[in-house]
Formats: structure tokens, sequence, C-alpha cells
């Protein structure tokens, strides 16, 4: 038993890679039942984390793991607006912890034991048709095996700009857009003509106008789901915010 035992504990500190937080179901595949996870917490071999989550001592939740496990629960959550734009070298100011900005199919809380390592904001985000098991322009991180989800630097900058008039300032959205100047027109074109916000789609072609941009002389509006020939009009914190078609 203590062979076993030892033997359990051996592949319990060696196998999962550093940071990685461990469900019950991750113990299990080790070979660890929820009666063992239960002891080896009592005796400091693990360290609890909330229900049915581990992880072990001296050994806290990494960022790109944690996501990976929140990605398991949380359906087509990914790494999204501001946050992705940040992580591709995209930004403007630079926060001393900056909040991560999460998005998904469903609705939902984050646990706490996540986003008290990790401020964040989950929200739940149908801007375009498509499927929560195929999102459109979400990859691994820099495509690297392991990596968490996170949205190509144009989808982040349409998921920005469908949060503009609500809790994004339209000078900052502005700003990146223009720091982003090197955004593929032909991957925008593909998310504009699937997005089902007209607020979005209109926004991200006059911005892209104003600044005279290189991709927005690539996309031709009458292709794209602009909506009517009338103004789109709303009040925000910032003002009155018109679209013209």
């Amino acid at each position: 038993m203590a062979t076993t035992c030892t033997s359990k504990l051996k592949i319990l500190y060696t196998g999962p890679a550093p940071g990685t937080p461990l469900t019950s179901e991750d113990l299990a595949a080790l070979g660890i039942s929820a009666d063992l996870a239960v002891h080896y917490a009592r005796a400091g071999w693990l360290t609890r984390l909330a229900r049915g989550v581990y992880c072990r001592p001296n050994d806290p939740p990494a960022l790109h793991s944690s996501l990976l496990l929140l990605q398991r629960r949380f359906e087509g959550l990914h790494v999204g607006g501001k946050s992705a734009l940040d992580w591709y070298g995209v930004r403007q100011y630079v926060a001393q912890q900056p909040v991560l900005h999460l998005y998904g199919w469903a609705a939902g809380r984050l646990p706490p034991w996540f986003s008290d390592r990790f401020p964040a904001e989950y929200r739940r985000k149908r801007l375009f048709d498509e499927r929560p098991d195929a999102l459109l322009h979400v990859d691994p991180f820099e495509k690297r095996g392991g990596a968490p989800l996170v949205s190509a630097p144009e989808r982040a900058w349409l998921e920005l700009l469908s949060e503009v008039g609500m809790r994004q300032p339209l000078q900052e959205a502005r700003e990146l857009g223009e720091s982003a100047h090197g955004l593929r027109a032909d991957v925008l074109r593909q998310l504009l003509q699937r997005c089902a916000s007209v607020k979005t789609v209109r926004l991200c072609l006059q911005l892209g106008r104003e600044a005279s941009l290189p991709w927005a002389a690539k996309l031709d509006a009458a292709t794209l789901p602009t909506g009517s020939g009338r103004a789109w009009v709303a009040r925000s914190a910032n003002g009155l915010l018109v679209l013209k078609p």
C-alpha cells in the first residue's frame, strides 16, 4: 500500500506540467480517486482550490493552464477583445493589472479560485454566425500546442467594437484600430460577412475610413451586412454615437 501511495504521489508530482490546476477527473486519470484526493489534501500533498479542483502545494495555478481548464467547462470560452489585442502587442496604455476579457457561448460566472488570482471579466457573446465548437478565427495562442484559445487580432478588434457605447470608450477603440493598422482585409471580410451586429460592421468601416487604414479600401460595404439605409444612433456615456450606412 505504501509503495502504491508513493508511486501515485510520484506521478502526481512529475506528470502534470507546473502550474496546472487539476480536477477530480484529471486526478482519476492519474489513478487518484476522489477519496484519495481528499486524503492527500488533508495530508498537505494537494491544495484544494474549490470543490473538485486542486493544485500541488507551492505550485499555484498558472494563467494559461487555468484557461485550458476553464475551456473544458465553458463552451466557446476564449480570450478576446482588448485582452487578445494586448496579447498580440496592440495596446495604448499599460495597466498595472489589466483585466482579462473572456468570451463564451453561454452565460456563466468565473470560479473564485480563478478570478481571485487573475482579474477577469467573462461575457456571453454571440457576435458571429458560428458554432461554439468551430469559432471563427479563434485558435491556440501563437498556434502553440497546449496554449489557450485566443481571438485573432481581426476578431478581437470587432469584439472590442461591439462594446463601444456600453463598456468600451470610442476613442480608445479608435486608437487601438490605428495601432492595429496591419489587420488582414480578407479575415475582416470573412468576419464582417457573418457578423450579427450592424453597429459593429458600420463602426469598423467608419473608423477604417476615417483613419485611412490600409484594409479599409479593400472592403466593399455593399457586400457586408450594414443594415437599412437609415443611420444607426445610440446614446452612451461618451455622447451620441451616429453610424451611417
